[in-house]
C-alpha cells in the first residue's frame, strides 16, 4: 500500500513537469500565412434568412419539447395524495 508521502510526492513531480512544461510550449514559435489566399481551407458559406430562422425556430422549439417533457409528463399516481384527495 502507498503511503500518504509518496502520493503526496508523486502529485507534486507531477505539477513540477506541468509547470516546467508549459512555458516551454508557449514559446514555440508557430508559423502564420503571409496572406489571405493561402488560408484556403475554411470558406464562408452565406446561408438564406428563411433557413437561418428555420433552424433557429426548431431549435428553440426541440429546446422547449425537452423542457416540457422534464416538466410535465411525470405520473401523478406516483405522487403522495394531497389533503383534499386523502379526505375523500
Amino acid at each position: 500500500m502507498l503511503n500518504k508521502k509518496k502520493i503526496f510526492n508523486g502529485i507534486a513531480l507531477i505539477g513540477f513537469w506541468i509547470a516546467i512544461a508549459s512555458p516551454t510550449m508557449a514559446q514555440m514559435p508557430v508559423e502564420m500565412p503571409v496572406s489571405k489566399e493561402e488560408n484556403v481551407q475554411f470558406r464562408r458559406i452565406e446561408q438564406p434568412l428563411g433557413l437561418k430562422a428555420a433552424v433557429t425556430l426548431g431549435g428553440i422549439g426541440l429546446i422547449g419539447l425537452e423542457l416540457w417533457w422534464f416538466l410535465f409528463s411525470f405520473n401523478r399516481r406516483s405522487l403522495p395524495p394531497t389533503r383534499s384527495e386523502a379526505a375523500r
